[in-house]
Formats: C-alpha cells, structure tokens, sequence
C-alpha cells in the first residue's frame, strides 16, 4: 500500500520548479539541504536568501508523525482549535506505552488491558480528525514511517526527537514538540531558524566489523552532543552511497544525539532498492523523474569547504567499531581502546545485559547481521554470558525475521524477543532488582543511555555499539574482552574465536506481514464525539494558560538552580511517568525530580523559601504556585537535551514558572518553551551564571522593550537584599514575542480561528 501518492507528486513537482527559481537567486552550486528547505517555504516569492543560524523562516511540512506518549499532549491541544480536520497527512504510532518484562505476546496483552483509556482515545480522536492510527503492537514509529511514509525529498515534523531517522531515505524529517505539530495540522507555517549545514564526507567503505553506527558514534565523540545545534548534518561521498537505505537511517537517528536539527542523504540506487522491497515501486518512478533535485549538486559536493559551514570527513575503510558511554552518547571508545577505558575508569566489567534493537539498529539487516554472531555462539558451543534481549522495529520486520528462521537462532541463546515497541530504550522496562541501585553494566544498540534512563538505576552504566557488537558482548559477558580479536572459551575449555558479521541488507524473500496494525481513518469523523472523564488520572482536558500582563516580571522565586547536564529526561522522566503524559496536572508531579540542584548537589531536594525546608521541586513549585507567587528556572549548558517532550516546558508553566534562565539551550527544548509562553532566555556573561545564589528573588527589569535582538535586564535580590544586574539574550522573533504575549502559541491559534 503506497499512502498519499498525489502529494508526493506535488512534491516533485514543486521541487522541480521551485529549485529553478531558486538558482535564479542563489547563484551558487546548492546543497540539497537547501534544495529542499528552500522548496518548502511557505511565501510565495523568494526575494533573497535567507541568512542560516540568524533568520527565521516558515515552511509548509508535508506531514505530520506523532507517537502515543506525545501524541496525547499534541491532540488535546489540537482539539482546541476547532478543526475539523488535520490539513495535512498526519499518522499516531503507539509505541512508547508497552512495558518490556517477560516476552512480547504477554507484554503487548497486558500494555492493551492498562492503556485501553489511552489507546482508545487516541483512535478515537484520530478517526474523528482524519489521523492514520497505529495500534499497539504495529511498531515504533520511526521504523514505520520509514517503512510506509518517508520519500526522497519530502518535509515532515513529528513529536519526537527521532523524527530525524527518515532522513535515511533523503526526507528532512524534524522532532519538534506537539505544539508545533498542532501549527502543521491545523494548516499553519511552521517557523525554524534556518539552520547552516555540517556537510560530512564518506570516503571508503566499510568492512568486516565495522557498521553504519560505528560513524554516528565516532561522529558523536568529534561534535558532542551540542555540536551540530542549529546544524542540519548532509551526508555525502562515495562511502554515503554504498550505504543501505536503513544504515542510513540509523546514521540520521542518532543525529537527534549530537544536537543536529535534522541529518540526511542523498536519493541513491540504495534508497530506490529499499522503497521497491517495501512496495513503493511508484515512488521510485516518480523520484527518478527529478533525481537531479533530490542530492546536492556535483560542485557542492567536490569542492564542500566553499558551500558547507562545517566540513568532516570519515574515512570508512580506516573506521573501527566504537563504543560510546556510559552516561553520554557523546562519549566515543575506539573498541581497541575500550578495555582500557573500562579498567582506568573503573566501570563495571562484567556485562549483565546485552540489548538489540529499537527505532535505531533494527532493520533486517541489522537483526541478521547480529543473528550471524549469535549462531556462532551455537556452533561453536559458547555459553552466553550475559542477559540478551531482541526488540524487532515494526510488526513487518519482526513477522519477516520470525518467517527466515532468525528469531530461533536468537532462541537458541535464550534471547528473549520483546514486543515492537520502544521498551527498555525509553525506561519501559520492568528490570528486576533495578531499585537496588547496584553498579552494573549494559550494553544497547539505541541511542541514549543518560543516568537512570533505562532502568531507573543511577548507577547502570549504559553504552551504546552497533547490534553486531552488542551481541558478542552479550556472548563474552565481559566488557574487557575485546570480542572482535580475543578468543573466548566455549562449554569445552577450548579457545574459540568470533568470525566477522555477515548480514542481508533487504530480505531475498522479500517482507511479509498479516497484520500490520494500521488503521484507516473514516471519511467523515464529524459525528465522533471524544469523552474524556473529568475523574480520569490520566486523561485531563486543557485548561489556558493566562496572557501576559503586559508588565515586567517581577520577585521571581528561584525555584532550581540545575547543575551540569539536565536533558529533558531529567526535567520530565520516563518509564513509570508515561502513564500520565495526557494528564498535565498529574504528570507536573515528575517536574525537575531528576535535575541536580547546584547549592548541595542533591537530586529533587531544594529550599522552599516559604518555610525554609528542604524540599521536592513540584513540592516547592506547587506551594509558590498557590500563594500565587511564580518562579524562575536556571540552567546550566545545553540545557533540555534529547527528548523532544513538550512536557517538560508544559509542566513548568503550569505549576508557575514563568522564565526559564541557562548557559545554552538545546534547540527543540527552547521552541517548547517559548510555544508555551516561558521567557527563555540565556546569559550574555556565562559567569553571571555563578552570581545565582540559593533563595535570590529574580526581576525581568524592561520588558516593555521585549523584541527581536533587544536584550532583557536581570536584576536578582539576594537574602541579604543586595542586587545585581545583568543583560541576557533571547532569540525570540517577532512571532514567538506574539506568542508569550497570548500566553501560549495555542492561545493564538484558538483566537485566529474564533
């Protein structure tokens, strides 16, 4: 089944005429980055070019993509804005809500009997607004998308931060949070700073050990996961077209962890295979048609440093597979030099689980690649030493894999198969004896492995390799072991060695499936009528957030001041908290539980100034809240990294925080904000960020002159009732000025369609 055929040939065909205007004015050789931004605008006329990393632009998505934890928050927002239909093609995935414990039959049977509130009123409102509904079991929603929805050339916005994994098959494809989502559905522009473009070069080819993760991951280690903000990352070279299609998307995935606002390739011979196996035939047609469009062009690509703000280049024949963590995705290990850092860093050496899959490593290449390694362990007669779990991306793949025998071979070492879904990735993992807080080791193919983040433990060190490597370490048991040269001892005492990985990147029998759990919107939804129970704790209508008053804010209670990394896991957790993502007021009571508080470095312990008690954050912010007295936030740098959850900028303003004050911010988390209307705001002096003590009264001092580039004065009262002052910066346009000054972009949105 192809789905919106006719759009996608109005895309081509305005790419095709909209990048001959184009040259007109940019009279230089164009990456495709700006092929298809520029293609994308929503203004008719382009009259000059727009200036990246300083100007805003707006853009007209093709579609919209949203997964069930986020999708809650999106659709009761969109539900204030009286459409009646979305206006462009939009899709709900759920995928994010079916907890991870013993197998994926009873996982998947027991996540429908919990979340039957939430999984009925997402189809609910999806059949009622003309939204593609996924029900549970069908897949993550990045591996789904890339399997029906993403095309060469296309825009799509989604509700989570790896959106970007579409950029595999040459989409601009963009996390943004549900706010931004409702502007596209209800058929509004959507505003992004126009971004400068890192351009990597691919030399080489991989080989052996070596997998398309192994470049995002040493990538990672060069930019760190703030390196490519405000950055789209475009791949290219002739290492970028040997590449599969899903090598690829994994690659453009975990540019989510570098801080990329999105990252793509190409349209190549790889991407046009994969969208004939996944039955796309007519697209393949229709790309060939204007395939000059949808790849740079030849003299961008030649001569990069004069079209590129940033150039890289990885030469993949000299790459060896690498190992990132733990705690950071950016923290890069060559494997050769792995066990070293794992013996001078002290980490835990013995590997007590091994993880594969996810919305980042599990395409069938992926799995057989990591399926040839397990049945070595087989026939070689190598006890697993390690835990080993298997989570197939979509319904298609695992129904696939299951039909060519792979699933048994990962049965064969007492791998457990999970449900399609996230799982462990995301914190939804019932792991036993988690909440002992021992020191242990895992070792995922997903992207992130913050603190906590998997399993609530703060002291699992979580790393992050390619599915091939996971496994032998699953195997080995033993992160000082180097499976790739070393050899291991199998049941007979006798040294064995592993053999390199072999893989099939699209299935000889093609993809099969019975069910692929779509669900198909009725024509005309109007008589649906969408109940929420005012008694429900999960599901709460909105209520809006009140307009400015036009005045300066003033005496703001410092509620936090965050040290170190605060990423929106730590401002809105996971696992546990998902049950409450559709009900504001309950989910508030995670606000800022897992940030450090910099003047004792504990975690959700900070001073109530209304009692002096050390405290719980939502504690403290509720009791400000109810004396009517709002509150301030303060950060440190890239502050609200990873998750693309807008409930982590929703909360705070429900429970009264009115500003939110950092060294940096993250680019997704900033747009949250402001979309809800928090002032976010950053220090002009990083080292005023030290003048913030424990209890000081905070005053935004000349608001009347909030605009566009016009810094804002702070004036903080200390205990002692001595002041200071300083400037800080915004990078508010005039838009996003409209939108705090109506309390929300949604309050907008409602009073343009009143």
């Amino acid at each position: 089944m192809i789905f919106d055929l006719e759009m996608i040939k109005n895309v081509y065909q305005n790419l095709h005429s909209k990048t001959k205007e184009l040259r007109k004015i940019i009279q230089t050789p164009l990456t495709l980055t700006e092929k298809l931004l520029y293609s994308h605008l929503s203004e008719s006329k382009l009259i000059t070019p727009y200036k990246k990393g300083v100007d805003y632009a707006e853009f007209n998505p093709d579609r919209v993509a949203m997964q069930d934890a986020t999708a809650q928050m999106a659709l009761l927002q969109f539900m204030q804005s009286k459409k009646n239909r979305v206006a462009v093609p939009s899709t709900v995935h759920c995928d994010h809500l079916i907890q991870a414990k013993v197998g994926a039959t009873s996982d998947l049977q027991e996540a429908i009997l919990q979340n039957n509130e939430i999984y009925s009123f997402l189809s609910s409102v999806s059949n009622k607004y003309g939204i593609g509904f996924w029900k549970p079991g069908a897949g993550i929603i990045h591996q789904v998308i890339l399997e029906n929805y993403a095309f060469p050339g296309g825009m799509m916005i989604g509700t989570d931060s790896h959106t970007v994994n579409a950029g595999g098959l040459g989409m601009v494809a963009i996390g943004v949070g549900g706010a931004d989502a409702v502007d596209v559905m209800v058929g509004m522009p959507w505003e992004l700073k126009f971004p400068k473009v890192i351009g990597v070069k691919l030399t080489g080819k991989l080989s052996g050990w070596c997998a398309p993760k192994d470049i995002i991951l040493k990538l990672a280690g060069i930019l760190t996961t703030k390196g490519a903000t405000g950055y789209i990352v475009e791949y290219f070279g002739e290492g970028a077209t040997e590449l599969s299609c899903t090598g690829k998307a994994t690659i453009c995935n975990m540019g989510a962890e570098i801080g990329a606002t999105t990252s793509l390739f190409g349209y190549d011979k790889k991407m046009g295979e994969y969208l004939a196996a996944t039955g796309r035939t007519e697209i393949v047609a229709e790309a060939n048609k204007v395939a000059e469009h949808l790849t740079g062009d030849a003299e961008a690509y030649a001569n990069p440093e004069k079209y590129f703000d940033k150039v890289i280049e990885i030469n993949l024949s000299e790459l060896e597979p690498y190992v990132n963590g733990p705690f950071s995705p950016d923290r890069a290990w060559k494997l050769s030099e792995f066990s070293k850092a794992v013996i001078d860093n002290n980490f835990p050496q013995k590997l007590e689980v091994g993880l594969i899959g996810s919305c980042t490593n599990s395409s069938y290449e992926d799995i057989t690649r990591a399926a040839s390694i397990a049945k070595q362990a087989s026939e070689k007669d190598i006890a697993v030493k390690a835990n080993f779990t298997i989570t197939p991306g979509s319904e298609q793949v695992r129904y696939t894999i299951e039909r060519d025998g792979l699933i048994d071979i990962f049965k064969n070492i007492e791998g457990v198969v999970l449900a399609n879904a996230c799982g462990p990735c995301i914190g939804q993992w019932e792991r036993k004896n988690a909440d002992k807080q021992e020191r242990n080791s895992i070792i995922t193919s997903f992207n992130r492995n913050f603190a906590k983040r998997a399993d609530g433990n703060p002291n699992t060190y979580a790393f992050v390799a390619s599915p091939e490597i996971v496994t032998a370490f699953a195997i080995a048991g033993d992160l000082t072991i180097n499976p790739t040269t070393d050899t291991l001892k199998n049941r007979k005492g006798e040294d064995v060695k592993l053999s390199e990985p072999t893989g099939i990147e699209l299935p000889t029998k093609g993809f099969a499936v019975e069910d692929n759990g779509y669900q198909e919107p009725i024509k005309d939804g109007s008589e649906i009528n969408v109940h929420v129970n005012p008694e429900s704790k999960r599901l709460q209508l909105l209520t809006p957030f009140a307009k400015w008053d036009g005045k300066n804010l003033e005496n703001l209670r410092l509620l936090i001041k965050a040290k170190g990394k605060c990423t929106t896991d730590h401002i809105s957790m996971a696992g546990p908290w998902l049950q409450y993502r559709g009900h504001l007021d309950n989910i508030s009571n995670n606000m800022l539980i897992g940030a450090v508080n910099s003047f004792n470095d504990k975690i959700n312990t900070i001073k109530n100034s209304l009692n002096n008690n050390y405290e719980a954050v939502p504690t403290v912010a509720r009791a400000y809240k109810a004396q009517s007295i709002d509150s301030i936030v303060v950060g440190d740098e890239n502050y609200g990294e990873g998750s693309s959850r807008e409930h982590a900028a929703m909360e705070p303003r429900h429970l009264g925080v009115r500003v939110v004050l950092t060294k940096s911010f993250a680019r997704i988390h900033e747009t949250n904000l402001k979309k809800q209307g928090v002032l976010a705001i950053t220090f002009s002096d990083k080292n005023d960020y030290n003048k913030i003590l424990e209890g000081d009264a905070i005053s935004i001092k000349n608001m009347n002159e909030f605009a566009p580039k016009k810094q804002l004065l702070v004036e903080i009262t200390h205990n002692d009732n001595s002041t200071e002052t300083f400037y800080v910066n915004h990078t508010y346009s005039s838009k996003q000025i409209d939108w705090f000054r109506a309390g929300s972009a949604l309050n907008m949105i409602k009073a343009s369609h009143a």
